[in-house]
């Protein structure tokens, strides 16, 4: 999957104060640590810098919802990070994405900290993650 393919993607999952444009996936891929675990109809963004890794962003497209293809990017992830050298990982979610939630939750992130307001109206909750 290309990054126009990826913006796009998220461009139809996600509103506009949330979307990553191409130029921005092109970027974070580029960084130092820089990866991307991709499916068909699905892909994540995440980066490793010396023990830490961090989910930059998780997008499912529509018609591959519930059917498992949010759990195989995050043992993906998992398995990226921990090949170069994580201990830990970090993300952060809208406060009131259930099924975002119940996705990192039931991959065994949990709660390490609340950014008020950070998606406009609504929290942003980090999550953290042991290796």
């Amino acid at each position: 999957m290309t990054p126009d393919e990826m913006a796009a993607l998220q461009a139809a999952a996600f509103d506009g104060a949330t979307r990553w444009s191409a130029a921005s996936i092109r970027a974070a891929l580029a960084a130092p640590g820089g990866f991307a675990v991709v499916r068909a109809d699905a892909f994540l963004l995440g980066r490793v810098v010396a023990d830490e890794a961090e989910l930059l962003t998780l997008v499912v497209g529509a018609g591959a919802r519930r059917r498992g293809v949010g759990r195989t990017l995050m043992a993906g992830f998992d398995d990226v990070a921990r090949r170069r050298g994580a201990r830990q990982a970090f993300l952060e979610v809208a406060a009131d994405n259930a099924a975002a939630l119940a996705l990192y939750r039931g991959a065994g992130w949990t709660g390490a900290g609340r950014r008020a307001a950070y998606y406009g109206d609504v929290d942003a909750l980090i999550l953290r993650k042991s290796f």
